[in-house]
This record gives structure tokens, C-alpha cells and sequence, in this order.
């Protein structure tokens, strides 16, 4: 069986932390298809597009920022483990957020892993990395 590559899904709307993102990329060579979203809300509308031009959706991992207007990454997740066409999704939540109770609360809907964004170039490219190879080695839902 061929596996379909996964893409990624930068739901942030921090503009620097995506170009900071976008460029460890680019220096790591990751070369799947990557998207952005800005918030929530526009990421729950794109992978909807993506299920309509599928007729499913296609193997994504997405880092999910916490604190995001109008929708913001703990309600992303409450929708998205609650529709059946999205609630495997791999979501790994990057943010600045190191309070427990928003360590606890994601995990709580079955976050991959919750990486605090620190020092933000490295924690990127060292993310980054282990979403590479992530993306390479496992076999995600279809």
C-alpha cells in the first residue's frame, strides 16, 4: 500500500512565528505541502474545503497555536475531536503557553504533543525536525 505524504497545517496568527516556521522548513528541506491558517475558525473552514475537494481528508498534521482571535486553539480542538470526519487529526500544539492548566487541557483532547515555544528559532527547527521525520516514518488515518 502507498502512502500519501502528510501535509502540514500552521494554524498560528503570529506572523513571525509562521515565517519562523516556514524558514526551519525550508533549511530542514521539509518539502511537504504546507498551508496556514490565521486562527481557528479559518483552519475548521479549510480542512472542510479539503474534505469537499477529497471527499476526505487527506493525512494532515497541524501545530495549533493556543491563543488566536476569534477562535483560539483549545476551542479548535473541542470542535474537532467532535466531528467525525476530523477527529483523528494529528495536532501538535505549539505556543507559548507553559500553564499547566493549558498542558492539561490539550492533552485532554488527544493532542499528539505540546511543545512551549521558548527560544523560538531553536524549538522551531528542533520541532520541525522531529515532525519531519514524524511525517516520514508514521502511517496516518485516511
Amino acid at each position: 500500500m502507498k502512502t500519501t505524504p502528510a501535509k502540514f497545517l500552521i494554524v498560528d496568527d503570529d506572523k513571525v512565528s509562521v515565517m519562523a516556521m516556514q524558514r526551519a522548513m525550508r533549511k530542514l528541506k521539509i518539502v511537504n505541502e504546507t498551508a496556514v491558517c490565521h486562527d481557528g475558525q479559518q483552519a475548521l473552514e479549510f480542512l472542510a474545503e479539503e474534505v469537499k475537494r477529497h471527499g476526505r481528508l487527506p493525512p494532515y498534521i497541524i501545530t495549533l497555536d493556543l491563543n488566536m482571535p476569534r477562535m483560539g486553539g483549545l476551542e479548535f480542538l473541542e470542535v474537532v475531536r467532535a466531528d467525525p470526519a476530523l477527529e483523528r487529526m494529528v495536532v501538535f500544539v505549539f505556543t507559548t503557553s507553559d500553564m499547566p492548566t493549558d498542558v492539561q487541557s490539550a492533552y485532554s483532547k488527544n493532542v499528539a504533543g505540546y511543545i512551549v515555544k521558548e527560544n523560538p528559532s531553536e524549538t522551531f527547527a528542533n520541532a520541525l525536525d522531529m515532525l519531519n521525520t514524524y511525517a516520514r516514518i508514521v502511517e496516518l488515518p485516511s
